[in-house]
């Protein structure tokens, strides 16, 4: 989630005004309403200052992402998957049966 957006939800959800919430985080309104609109991004301690005085708290988990800097990994992945249920074999008929949707004639 963005600052902006997170800045956002976190005063909305406490009832707090900019004025309001700009007092608890020691930051000026016009900064707050900067932030939330995106014309001014905070620093990761500013960020979690305020939202800390509008009473709540940052989760942050990194977690990686698919491949890492390879980016062809998410292929071979997909591959190996693939190598993998061909091992199995499927328990279904050779023709699938399912029912018609639509009107009945």
């Amino acid at each position: 989630m963005a600052a902006d957006t997170t800045i956002r939800t976190a005063r909305r959800r406490a009832g707090l005004s900019l004025r309001e919430l700009g007092e608890r985080a020691g930051t000026s309104h016009s900064t707050l309403s900067a932030y939330e609109y995106g014309a001014k991004v905070p620093t990761v301690e500013t960020l979690i200052r305020i939202v800390r005085a509008a009473g709540f708290g940052l989760d942050l988990e990194l977690s990686p992402r698919t491949g890492g800097p390879d980016l062809t990994a998410r292929g071979r992945e997909l591959v190996d998957v693939l190598d993998l249920a061909a091992r199995f074999p499927a328990r279904h008929d050779a023709k699938l049966h399912f029912p018609k949707f639509g009107p009945v004639a």
